[in-house]
């Protein structure tokens, strides 16, 4: 049996690709490691709990907290580690910039020193698009220069320079995947589709950025849990490879196709402020990572029918997560920003 660490494992894509990972892997046993914080959640994982009990184990934890990575490591001897674990919301690192740095880059550097130390057959990063900044014209390659515009972006950065020379000094076997925009199950309500969805039901606007008109790649979660998996099996240490559909929607489009998926009218849609230093366009060349024998299995439409659906079906995971701190953060983040 191959043990796996599986750090962040509690969040959105962790929680994921845990599941993908001991459906796909009969001789894995997945160790998940997580702090729990707002965004983590043992919901996300209580399926996996019932049905893979065998090969699932849970410890809650922190990836700075260097004693517990170590014991962590100690008592279960795994042979990888795929970290997941981040503060991941461009939005709170514009209010709470030192919880980034403190999760993605010593973190980072906590969980690395522990894989020199364990001697790891894998450790394999999950890193963000955002490392590149915006990208107006063409797609960025794995070669490209990293201009990060956020404290979010550059933590994440930050702790993938990390990844590069751990490989190159001390011989650590790393592989770093950059995501693009992910949707699906279990996504915590802050960000952009799973807020606008829940609000759409509600009845409540949407607060849309400025024109609407910023570009993503939204693939679906568990695309990005295949491509992570593909390089994780498959991939070059000391390699950076990029995961998405490689095809762009405007938020305002996204928006339009969750509220006709809802047969709710645009008039919901509230035009607000747009943020510090937001990106205008993020576009991947996966051509590296399609080498592997990968490929996007879900165009836009489907990914985001999909992920309607989804939290259509299971009002019960995410409304009791609509109150308290999110709540409070949600005033705080779009009171008064309304646009005329």
């Amino acid at each position: 049996m191959k043990t796996v660490l599986i750090t962040g494992g509690a969040g959105f894509i962790g929680s994921n690709y845990v599941r993908y990972a001991l459906q796909e892997h009969a001789d894995w046993r997945a160790v998940v490691y997580d702090k729990l914080t707002y965004a983590g959640n043992l919901d996300n994982l209580k399926d996996v709990a019932q049905h893979f009990g065998q090969r699932y184990a849970f410890v809650r934890g922190d990836i700075a907290d260097s004693k517990a990575v170590t014991a962590v490591l100690r008592e279960y001897r795994p042979g990888t580690i795929i970290n997941f674990a981040a503060d991941t919301h461009v939005d709170r690192s514009l209010m709470e910039p030192g919880s980034f740095i403190m999760t993605d880059v010593y973190g980072t550097y906590v969980l690395l020193e522990a894989a020199r130390e364990f001697k790891v057959e894998r450790y394999h990063q999950v890193s963000t698009d955002e490392v590149y900044g915006q990208v107006l014209e063409g797609r960025s390659t794995e070669e490209d220069k990293l201009h990060t515009r956020s404290p979010y972006s550059a933590s994440k950065a930050g702790g993938d320079l990390m990844c590069l020379a751990y490989h190159t000094s001390f011989n650590v076997p790393v592989t770093i995947t950059r995501g693009s925009n992910n949707i699906g199950p279990y996504q915590y309500p802050e960000k952009a589709v799973p807020l606008f969805v829940t609000n759409a039901i509600d009845g409540i606007p949407l607060p849309l950025y400025g024109d609407g008109l910023q570009q993503r790649d939204y693939q679906y979660v568990l695309d990005h849990c295949e491509g992570i998996d593909a390089v994780v099996q498959k991939g070059q240490p000391g390699e950076v490879y990029n995961v998405g559909s490689g095809a762009e929607t405007s938020n305002i489009d996204m928006a339009h196709a969750i509220l006709d998926l809802l047969g709710k009218p645009y008039s919901l849609i509230q035009p607000i402020t747009d943020r510090p230093g937001h990106d205008r366009r993020y576009a991947l060349d996966t051509s590296k990572v399609r080498s592997l024998g990968w490929s996007s299995r879900h165009a836009f439409a489907q990914a985001i029918e999909k992920t309607v659906r989804w939290y259509v079906d299971n009002e019960w995971w995410w409304r009791k997560l609509k109150t308290g701190e999110y709540l409070e953060y949600y005033k705080r983040q779009y009171a008064g920003r309304e646009l005329v």
